[in-house]
């Protein structure tokens, strides 16, 4: 694993948080997408090399969605920026985590994406991104 890649937080309304975010890094949103096949749209914010993720449910059965109404807003995952998607997945397996998909998928911000269980990974949702070349 190279670096934080982003810290994902899941909130209610992304408007409403963005323009928080917006005024507490001092900076702007730079990128919106919607993530239909995760049913979240996405608002990415960068202050220096760090980037803030943040999540909101387009779709009440979405992951999102289901954070949200166990937990409230916060901190959803942390995501780790990789060379190689496919081969960190089999270390980790081979390791012992428990992965959230066999495959990687793609996700926001031109990544593949897979997660590690928060049972694997004391509490903590993991994300793997590998950004998708071309």
């Amino acid at each position: 694993m190279n670096k934080v890649e982003h810290i994902g937080i899941a909130v209610s309304d992304i408007r409403i948080a963005g323009g928080v975010y917006e005024k507490l890094l001092n900076t702007t949103i730079y990128k919106t997408e919607l993530v239909e096949q995760e049913g979240v749209e996405t608002a990415f914010l960068k202050t220096g090399p760090n980037k803030v993720e943040l999540l909101q449910a387009i779709d009440d059965n979405s992951s999102i969605a289901k954070f949200i109404a166990k937990r409230g807003e916060g901190i959803h995952h942390i995501a780790f920026d990789v060379d190689d998607i496919v081969a960190e997945m089999e270390r980790l397996k081979q390791e012992g985590f428990v992965l959230l998909s066999d495959k990687p998928k793609p996700g926001a911000d031109n990544k593949l994406v897979c997660f590690v269980h928060p049972k694997s990974a004391n509490g903590v949702l993991i994300e793997l991104c590998q950004s998708i070349v071309g």
